[in-house]
């Protein structure tokens, strides 16, 4: 297929933003890519300092692009749907690339060939050339899992917290319980000024445990999250858990939209990008590592 040019001053910002760029006779000149891919993937983030691209770090973003860059010999950008932070891994995660002729040959089984073992490609999906994996996403899953006694098999995916002495679980669910309830999560948020708002609609919350209820799970689903969120949600639940907040402080503290002092994030090691969700994306289930950590537990 030939290359459509086309004058940058013509372009709205979302086609700038999905644009591969030349200079012809002293102007910026825009090649289109009307041919859009989804890719389905997960990783273990233990060994990467998040999904976007660091210039003194690993990420995930840069050894998927580096893998495709190798695939197509030019440049090829993956648009995730969304930043983690460092050690936090995804179970569901997706991402998206744009290319100027459309897939002759096994996207998946070229990348799975070739990326690190702790990243693997699910599907390859054409999609409307507009579509965009961060910006057309109606709701994101995070699930956390915890676990309150050493055990050498769990450290790298489950948060270890054996300090702490049985939580009060019941209150821990009461808490869960209110979170739908409230709209500015600012409270929660590690950098509220990276946002231009702090407002989320969570729309579905759950805590489940196992019968000795040293193992946990914490689920949280809504339109978007802020910075840091789940991971400062289950610091207070924690608080919650041992006695040193009540779940009226919780809600005071949301409502009030200003955080409390002294409130660290959980660790990163437990926390999973579970889900994300498309007007237009036919959801396919696959077998993951943490089939095993839900194993167990229940209400």
């Amino acid at each position: 297929m030939s290359e459509e040019l086309v004058d940058t001053a013509l372009l709205a910002p979302s086609i700038m933003a999905e644009t591969e760029w030349h200079v012809e006779n002293g102007a910026n000149i825009a090649v289109l890519t009307p041919y859009t891919y989804f890719l389905t993937l997960s990783f273990d983030g233990g060994n990467y300092r998040g999904w976007q691209r660091q210039a003194d770090a690993s990420s995930v973003q840069q050894a998927l692009e580096e893998k495709l860059t190798m695939i197509f010999k030019k440049f090829t950008c993956a648009h995730g749907c969304g930043r983690t932070d460092a050690g936090v891994h995804a179970s569901f995660y997706v991402a998206h690339i744009q290319l100027q002729e459309p897939l002759s040959f096994d996207l998946k089984f070229r990348l799975n060939k070739h990326l690190p073992k702790e990243i693997v490609i699910f599907d390859v999906t054409s999609v409307d050339h507009m579509r965009h994996a961060r910006f057309d996403a109606s709701s994101r899953t995070y699930n956390y899992y915890l676990h309150l006694y050493p055990d050498p098999a769990l450290h790298r995916y489950s948060s270890q917290y054996d300090s702490l002495a049985a939580l009060d679980v019941e209150a821990m669910r009461r808490a869960v319980a209110l979170l739908p309830r409230h709209r500015d999560f600012r409270a929660v948020c590690k950098q509220p000024q990276a946002h231009d708002s702090t407002v989320c609609s969570v729309f579905a919350t759950q805590l489940l445990t196992d019968v000795s209820r040293q193992r946990m799970k914490f689920t949280i689903s809504a339109n978007r999250f802020l910075r840091g969120m789940v991971r400062l949600l289950v610091a207070y639940l924690l608080k919650i858990g041992t006695g040193e907040m009540s779940v009226q402080e919780l809600d005071d503290t949301l409502a009030a939209q200003v955080p409390r002092q002294g409130i660290v994030p959980a660790h990163p090691n437990g926390l999973y990008l579970a889900n994300v969700e498309y007007p237009f994306l036919e959801q396919h289930k696959h077998a993951h590592f943490t089939d095993i950590l839900d194993a167990g537990l229940g209400v």
